[in-house]
């Protein structure tokens, strides 16, 4: 549910989404009032964010200073590491490493002190299973670059939101005719007794935008599926 109080806080601030297509990054973009023709959009521009010379030139077109970043772009790659080839299997494990590193190192020129990058990580790498090497390493390693670029950057805050499976266009293009089984286990199984949503993964975000005591750090969302699992 959205925090009026919070959003209030980011009136006449600059809010830069990088993925805000859709699903959560979109649902950010609204409570954050800054992405999308119908929220009064300053800037939309169609970028790779895997290319870091893109990037540059998103930042380096935005003349406002920034007070918060939100990343939300990428996504994991599954499947069997051994029968991956080499170069999907390196942009699996440094491909949201680069990007987390790159957006950084592009945005805290432009950026007011105590402003915030935000990162989209998972949960659901963390307990190892078939198919799953690729993602768990960069699962378990995005968490520890997050806490030293924090202190590389600093005042510029850094966090990382680690989700759970959240409903999204992504989660249904990745399990097809399974998504509607997944929702109904989440439902039956997970503490809150229902799906997570973007809406949800939104209100985190903005508050680690609002709440500058907070920085250098992994936040789970997941409805307490980790805890059941």
């Amino acid at each position: 549910m959205e925090d009026g109080s919070n959003t209030a806080r980011l009136s006449d601030q600059t809010v830069v989404v990088v993925g805000g297509s859709a699903g959560i990054g979109l649902e950010t973009a609204r409570y954050a009032r800054a992405a999308a023709a119908e929220l009064n959009v300053q800037h939309t521009e169609i970028v790779d964010a895997d290319d870091p010379d893109a990037l540059l030139r998103l930042f380096g077109n935005i003349s406002a200073p920034i007070d918060h970043v939100m990343v939300t772009a990428g996504s994991p790659h599954y499947g069997p590491p051994l029968d991956m080839a080499p170069e999907d299997a390196r942009r699996g494990f440094a491909g949201h490493l680069m990007l987390a590193l790159n957006v950084v190192r592009c945005a805290t020129a432009k950026m007011r002190p105590l402003g915030s990058i935000t990162f989209m990580g998972g949960t659901g790498g963390r307990r190892p299973r078939p198919g799953f090497s690729i993602v768990s390493t960069a699962t378990m390693a995005l968490p520890t670059l997050i806490a030293n670029l924090a202190i590389e950057v600093s005042p510029v805050r850094i966090n990382l939101i680690a989700a759970g499976f959240v409903d999204t266009p992504l989660s249904a293009r990745l399990l097809g005719s399974d998504l509607e089984r997944r929702r109904e286990e989440l439902r039956a199984t997970n503490l809150i007794r229902r799906v997570v949503i973007p809406s949800d993964v939104a209100a985190l975000a903005i508050h680690l935008m609002t709440n500058d005591a907070l920085t250098g750090a992994t936040f789970d969302i997941d409805g307490g599926q980790q805890l059941v699992t």
